[in-house]
């Protein structure tokens, strides 16, 4: 199950991923370019806490209990009442509360194109350019083993 879709992709789970992904200081920085004028209550305030992560033995096999992660959650309710919810790995209580804030935005039909061509698209572009990095540094550094064979029998 990849989180990562098609750019063009509006479904609401592919933008919590991305703006689970991104940095805290990307979604401030967008947040005052897009969002600094809205108003929103918290229905649940940044709260920190533990989730159990899971494994499968060799990717398919049976599951297992992999260990404990850290995650931050949040959940807000704009001044037209719409809800937007986020979960983050980590310990980052402002990132859970702007991606939840986003969340609730891009719920808007009114401006969910405008928020997925400025902040969404960007993110994701972001996002993917730095897994492209990682894949090249580590390409970089592959080793192909190979057996040389000695003409005597």
């Amino acid at each position: 199950m990849a989180l990562d879709s098609s750019p063009g992709d509006p479904s609401r789970k592919n933008w919590m991923g991305i703006l689970a992904r991104a940095s805290e200081t990307d979604l401030e920085n967008f947040w005052q370019l897009h969002g600094q004028e809205e108003d929103y209550d918290f229905l649940r305030r940044p709260e920190i806490g533990l989730v159990m992560v899971q494994g499968r033995a060799g990717g398919t096999g049976g599951r297992f209990n992999l260990g404990e992660m850290t995650v931050t959650r949040c959940s807000v309710r704009l001044s037209d009442g719409t809800v937007g919810h986020a979960y983050i790995a980590g310990r980052n209580q402002r990132h859970a509360e702007l991606a939840a804030a986003f969340d609730a935005l891009l719920q808007n039909p009114e401006r969910q194109e405008e928020i997925e061509d400025t902040v969404i698209t960007p993110l994701q572009k972001r996002h993917q350019q730095g897994r492209d990095d990682r894949s090249k540094k580590a390409a970089a550094t592959k080793v192909d083993f190979y057996t040389m064979v000695r003409g005597e029998d």
